[in-house]
């Protein structure tokens, strides 16, 4: 297990990584925490030769995630795959009870889904009278009028209609979702990393649709990783200090 604060990482032996939201006494609820905590662990990830697929997950069965926590407020695009950060390796969510707000998000984000019977898909925003827009992607994903009952009228989308729908590809028993998960998984980590790789490349660069907000927030952590790099500290330290500075590309 990696040492996090909010989540925890379990490196499987046969490639597979379980990344889960621990915050259980909290409904699993994205903190600031929480989401860079996500974008750490899914950037390490990517860059492990070892690691073949992620399976993301939250702890316990009652709550994939609750969404924001508003007791300290997110960047919440820090942890939605391909916005917040990018791989190529196959991520599967598995989700039990609600997943609300920011968290379904995360959950349409991810190549493949499974839910247990309690799933409860909610994005209520317009009902708080906020929203990061990054939710406009469902309506590439499921049928369009479908998107627009749960994003304009906040009905929540349960387990079977989301299959239905073909948003979730498994609905298994409550305490199922990450075993089904890691069948998935294992599979994948058997097939061509090659293959696999380059059919989400062309999937998430090619024919999905990015709506403006997505692409808003690709391009803020594209600005995030320079303003926090040690090129920007030290051009910024040599002009204080009148001397030419001496960058690391990093």
């Amino acid at each position: 297990m990696s040492d996090y604060q909010c989540i925890t990482v379990d490196n499987q032996e046969d490639g597979v990584s379980v990344i889960t939201i621990n915050r259980p006494e909290r409904r699993n609820a994205l903190s600031a925490t929480v989401v860079r905590e996500l974008q750490q662990a899914f950037a390490a990830f990517d860059q492990d030769p070892t690691r073949r697929v992620a399976v993301l997950t939250g702890a316990g069965n009652d709550a994939f995630s609750a969404g924001a926590d508003i007791n300290e407020w997110p960047e919440l695009w820090r942890a939605i795959p391909t916005v917040g950060f990018e791989t190529d390796k196959p991520i599967i969510g598995a989700v039990s009870g609600w997943c609300v707000g920011g968290a379904l998000v995360m959950a349409m984000m991810t190549d493949l889904l499974v839910a247990s019977e309690s799933a409860k898909f909610s994005y209520p925003e317009a009902k708080l009278g906020f929203t990061g827009g990054i939710i406009s992607g469902l309506a590439s994903r499921i049928p369009h009028h479908a998107a627009m009952e749960i994003i304009l009228l906040c009905r929540t989308l349960e387990a079977r209609r989301a299959y239905d729908l073909g948003f979730v590809n498994e609905v298994v028993p409550v305490g199922e979702q990450v075993p089904a998960a890691l069948r998935m998984a294992q599979d994948l980590a058997r097939m061509s990393p090659m293959v696999l790789h380059t059919l989400k490349r062309f999937i998430n660069n090619e024919v999905l649709t990015r709506g403006p907000s997505e692409q808003m927030a690709r391009t803020m952590r594209h600005l995030k990783a320079i303003e926090d790099s040690h090129d920007s500290k030290e051009g910024m330290a040599a002009f204080k200090e009148k001397r030419a500075p001496v960058y690391l590309n990093k």
